[in-house]
């Protein structure tokens, strides 16, 4: 165990001396300040978990030998005892470990409980959203914090090397044409809309930034890796299961989200209707797929479709050539909206959020027809770079964090 612990020491270090520490997403602050000693964050592959651990790693500026980065996929680490190896770090004076990938351990969930009620130690561990929900237990015993896509402003911070402020959603509604002026005065003459086409199409990735040419490929790659290794090994759908899951996907991104009917997807994609609901599930733990629930189920039994998105934008381009655009501002109307706030779809109107808004998402000459006579309704408009009244535009909700 020495031995492995010498040789995860070096990689932990060319690691730690390789990582850009010049940007931080917008969990980073919050992981640092909190007192939390067991700390895990979750979210799709690619979206800068591992990123955000190391730099935060740095932060800590403990002494070398006491802080260790590792990732459970590493073939070093194949059948070790998680625990046994972070007990292992303890008695050489480790105070703080990371652990990457953690659902790629055997038995996690246990050996993370083991380490949580015996050892003294700070851990920060990174997992797939896929396990989210698997054992109760993460939310009730560990800090879990959820890493989603690049936000829309982070996305032109990382472009433009600038800093801008994010909004509460009710700050937004309320004085959305103070905030939209100062910030396009802020872009300095760069035009907000034609970044804001550009987020659409490849904007959900922070590894764009590292690779342009080969974006399109590793948005694949990421996608593969998401249905192959992690639904695949977490849930053990083998692999004509899984070629089903991206049928699903792809009837997905070339249609309308309330042509869906479950009936009739079911008997597109070649499963029944309890398998299909299943399926549905699993791409929505795994950030690959949105599910939209009518805002009436909450209270009873309804025969409503559901709305279905993939999961944002970028994964549009990979996924069709050919793809709705109204879908596509939807897609990232929900994808912005839903990581602060609930989200349900609506008879009048596209989306009821917070119980409370209700809102139309479409192009500039979006009016408010389809919501007359709603209490608290908005309309999301594209193509427009300053709203008025409650007409707002649509890019302005990517400033939510």
């Amino acid at each position: 165990m020495k031995n492995l612990l010498n040789n995860l020491f070096e990689l932990s270090n060319k690691k730690l001396h390789t990582i850009n520490t010049k940007y931080h997403r917008f969990l980073y602050d919050e992981l640092l300040k909190s007192n939390s000693n067991f700390s895990g964050i979750y979210g799709s592959r690619g979206v800068g978990k591992t990123t955000l651990l190391l730099q935060i790693a740095i932060a800590l500026e403990l002494k070398s030998d006491e802080i260790l980065y590792i990732s459970c996929d590493h073939p070093h680490l194949a059948g070790v005892s998680l625990f046994e190896f972070v007990n292992e770090f303890v008695k050489y004076g480790g105070k703080c470990i990371l652990i990457d990938e953690v659902h790629e351990a055997k038995n996690f969930e246990q050996e993370l409980k083991s380490i949580y009620d015996f050892l003294d130690i700070k851990v920060l561990f990174s997992g797939s959203s896929a396990i989210k929900l698997t054992n109760p237990s993460f939310t009730r015993r560990y800090s879990m914090y959820h890493l989603p896509i690049l936000s829309f402003k982070e996305y032109l911070e990382l472009s433009l090397d600038k800093e801008f402020s994010s909004f509460t959603l009710v700050n937004i509604l309320e004085n959305h044409v103070d905030i939209a002026n100062a910030i396009i005065q802020e872009l300095a003459g760069e035009k907000v809309l034609k970044h804001f086409e550009e987020y659409l199409k490849i904007g959900a990735y922070p590894f764009y930034f590292e690779n342009r040419d080969k974006y399109t490929q590793m948005v694949l790659d990421t996608m593969n890796t998401i249905l192959y290794t992690d639904l695949g090994s977490i849930y053990n759908i083998t692999g004509d299961k899984i070629n089903i899951l991206r049928k699903l996907l792809t009837s997905i991104c070339v249609s309308n989200p309330m042509e869906l009917s479950i009936e009739a997807l079911s008997k597109k994609v070649g499963v029944s209707k309890v398998t299909l609901y299943k399926y549905i599930e699993l791409l929505h733990k795994a950030e690959l797929l949105r599910h939209i629930t009518y805002e009436g189920k909450r209270f009873k039994s309804m025969q409503k479709p559901d709305k279905l998105y993939l999961a944002n934008t970028t994964l549009f381009l990979s996924l069709c050539l050919e793809s709705k655009i109204g879908t596509i501002r939807e897609s990232f109307f929900a994808s912005q909206v839903s990581v602060k706030s609930s989200i349900y779809y609506v008879d009048k109107g596209d989306f009821l959020v917070d119980e409370k808004y209700t809102f139309e998402v479409g192009g500039k000459n979006k009016g408010f027809e389809q919501m007359k006579g709603v209490d608290n309704s908005f309309v999301a408009a594209d193509g427009i770079e300053v709203g008025f009244k409650n007409k707002l535009p649509l890019w302005l909700f990517g400033f939510l964090y």
